[in-house]
């Protein structure tokens, strides 16, 4: 006999302005081998969740129309209900005008089917951004994938194989020490996961009750300083991708100074300067940077050396 949850829901998602599902979701996805996001060459989406009702395999089909949902698994009702906050539905980048900068309104136009993603899950985001904290992005890749691929959940539904549920907050607690080792994730990363593991209800429990109250998104980011071993850098991350901030910007990245500096200043500025030199577009300065990080790799030539990868802060 079927089970219920077996048993795919479906929806369809028409968004009120361009949308690049691809574009929009690669903020979330860690990695190109992230066993949680899975973007195929024909543009559909695998998307293993957790949700508050369990966990959920997503698959998204772009078309013409819209997007064409289907999802499996205790949580796929709520994983179709947040659907639109997903693919950027409260993002609106028509309230961003680039004016005044020919490269960045070249960028905006270009890809003008970006959108910020809202994940709504707290803890889901804080915990690859933690691991991102001070290594290398290849190397937080790596620790995001073999803790998946060890301490993750098998998928719901036909999900293709190696795709994993990251684990909820006690499955984060119950990871042993010696696999964070063989992740490669030092003592300082893996315990400031275990400590916001902690207190992952009181994290999340302000986009669940009031999601939209005034004052929710300074809420979350004043309850994540909270966690120690998480700074500005961290809640920044966080943020942008759980509250879809499109206002975020991880002040302290090693690569900010060069990418705004030269892209907005036409000069490499300090880390200090970053937030002065983006400021005329707030509310979207992460949008900005954003666009920047987007149109940085694809002018990048094919066969140039890779530069030394940015250690990230706290």
């Amino acid at each position: 006999m079927q089970h219920p949850t077996d048993r795919a829901l479906t929806a369809a998602y028409v968004p009120d302005g361009p949308l690049d599902v691809r574009l929009t979701l690669m903020l979330v996805r860690r990695g190109g081998l992230d066993p949680a996001l899975r973007i195929d060459r024909d543009g559909t989406v695998w998307h293993a969740l957790r949700t508050a009702d369990g966990p959920a395999t997503l698959h998204l089909r772009p078309g013409p129309g819209g997007v064409a949902a289907a999802a499996w698994g205790p949580g796929a009702a709520r994983a179709l209900a947040g659907l639109p906050d997903l693919l950027g539905a409260r993002d609106d980048p028509r309230t961003f005008d680039p004016v005044g900068h020919l490269a960045l309104a070249a960028a905006h136009r270009r890809l003008r089917g970006l959108r910020i993603p809202r994940t709504g899950d707290v803890l889901g985001a804080l915990v690859p951004a933690v691991l991102e904290q001070r290594v290398v992005t290849v190397d937080a890749h790596h620790a995001w994938r073999w803790l998946l691929l060890r301490h993750g959940e098998t998928p719901p539904g036909p999900a293709p194989a190696g795709m994993r549920v990251p684990p909820d907050a006690l499955g984060w607690r119950r990871v042993p020490v010696w696999d964070w080792r063989r992740a490669g994730v030092d003592d300082q990363r893996s315990s400031t996961i275990l400590r916001a593991a902690a207190v992952a209800r009181r994290l999340q429990e302000v986009l669940d009750v009031a999601p939209d109250a005034p004052g929710a998104a300074a809420e979350v980011r004043r309850r994540l300083a909270t966690v120690p071993g998480v700074g500005v850098w961290t809640v920044a991350e966080t943020t942008r991708r759980a509250l879809g901030d499109p206002d975020a910007v991880s002040v302290g990245d090693l690569h900010l100074p060069r990418l705004v500096g030269t892209a907005i200043a036409g000069r490499r500025v300090e880390q200090e300067e970053v937030l002065d030199v983006l400021a005329p577009w707030a509310p979207h300065r992460g949008r900005v940077v954003r666009l920047l990080e987007l149109t940085d790799r694809s002018r990048a030539p094919r066969t140039r050396p890779r530069p030394r990868r940015a250690v990230r802060p706290a």
